[in-house]
């Protein structure tokens, strides 16, 4: 729709909301693969063709296990098809039941493991300042139902691990981390991974390591890691000797090819987001109502996400208007995780009131925003993202009324388009 006024027109200059041309031809997604050195990895590829060895614990699935704990520094490390597999046999081997509680800032999946299994998800809110799960909330919620703790290392930062094993020390819970965006991060330097009874992680195809699909669980117990092994074999010990009921959640041999040529490349990839993260930071740190998640530099990062909080308030516009205008020029930005579990089915109906409780997830669900980065992201690609929040909010007013006038992107749409799912 053409501009009214020329103030508009020289203030939304070069903006695709203002007529403009997009920025960006093709899709530029919050996160594309990131492959480390094709050569290695075609070779083990085309290795694993030879052998004929394509699953069931063969030498890629036991070398990326021995190689992913060594990293970890782990008793255990055992590899599986995908993230919710893992987070869902961890859970029962764990002997998790009744109620568990777990924040609802966080990817479905989380919830889904649990309610799966017909175990109960409590949900908790959030620390406004870390984004995840706050102890001094999970207290308030334990009843004689409750079985455990799952604690969500959001963005790659870890929970308050120290007070959330005191809780499950004192009170006999079981506590599970899910750590499907920390690999390669640490806590009080220690790495995640080692916390809890158990830790789970994920290696989608977008996540900071990919094993095209996969994920796995970490633990220093080795009883659980015994009944774990056997559950994601179907309960096989040996040959043709089943001894426990099981699932199918092996990891396959060309996926654990692209885990270790990912591990060989993994300070590469650290290397680009961490710059990507401290562009941005740079270049959107004087807007007003806008701030960029930041990390402890102390610890082990792997930057994965560049998040953004915007307080409408101070700059004028809200989230979703940012988003409108971002997708209009073909940046597909994306809110996470938004609207939090608690309002997705069967959640919904299940805790009508659950909002309640839920105070700092709420705000919080309805301001970040999650931008492009990784290795497919360039210096200049970031800059001229940049360029365009602070164009849109140099006159949030100006920017506001034209929004008003377009037809609104449908962002449920866009979302639905957009393959960088955050799903474990």
């Amino acid at each position: 729709m053409p501009l009214k006024t020329q103030t508009e027109k020289g203030h939304l200059a070069g903006l695709a909301i203002g007529g403009h041309v997009p920025a960006f031809a093709e899709p530029l997604h919050v996160g594309r693969p990131s492959v480390g050195n094709q050569e290695r990895l075609m070779k083990r590829i085309r290795d694993v063709i030879e052998s004929r060895w394509f699953s069931n614990n063969g030498p890629n699935v036991q070398e990326f296990e021995r190689e992913a704990a060594r990293f970890l520094g782990v008793r255990h490390f055992i590899a599986m098809c995908n993230g919710t597999i893992a987070l869902e046999i961890a859970i029962r081997a764990a002997g998790l039941r009744g109620e568990v509680i777990v924040p609802s800032f966080t990817f479905v999946a989380t919830a889904h493991s649990l309610q799966w299994q017909e175990i109960t998800p409590v949900f908790c809110d959030i620390d406004p300042r870390t984004h995840n799960i706050d102890p001094k909330q999970v207290e308030n919620l334990i009843t004689p139902r409750t079985t455990g703790i799952i604690g969500v290392h959001l963005w790659g930062r870890p929970c308050d691990v120290e007070a959330l094993e005191e809780i499950a020390r004192r009170r006999a819970l079981g506590l599970l981390f899910d750590a499907a965006h920390a690999f390669g991060c640490s806590s009080r330097g220690t790495m995640i991974g080692n916390f809890g009874r158990a830790e789970v992680f994920s290696f989608h195809a977008t996540k900071f390591l990919n094993t095209f699909e996969g994920g796995a669980v970490s633990t220093n117990d080795d009883e659980l890691a015994g009944r774990i092994r056997l559950m994601k074999n179907f309960g096989f010990a040996g040959y043709d000797n089943v001894i426990y009921p099981g699932t199918n959640g092996k990891m396959t041999e060309i996926s654990a090819a692209m885990g270790l040529t990912g591990l060989e490349s993994i300070n590469e990839f650290v290397a680009t987001n961490r710059l990507n993260h401290e562009t941005y930071r740079s270049e959107l740190a004087d807007l007003p109502g806008i701030a960029v998640a930041e990390y402890d530099s102390s610890e082990k990062c792997n930057y994965q996400y560049v998040i953004l909080e915007v307080d409408e308030r101070a700059a004028g516009l809200t989230r979703d208007e940012l988003i409108s205008i971002l997708h209009a020029e073909n940046v597909l930005a994306r809110r996470y995780f938004f609207p939090g579990c608690h309002r997705m089915e069967p959640y919904r109906s299940h805790f009508p009131n659950a909002h309640l409780m839920l105070p700092h997830t709420t705000t919080l669900a309805r301001r970040v925003l999650a931008l492009p980065t990784g290795s497919a992201v360039s210096a200049r690609q970031i800059s001229v993202i940049c360029r365009i929040l602070k164009t849109a909010l140099k006159n949030p007013t100006a920017t506001r009324s034209v929004l008003s006038r377009n037809q609104p992107v449908d962002s449920e749409q866009l979302e639905c388009l957009v393959t960088t799912s955050t799903s474990l």
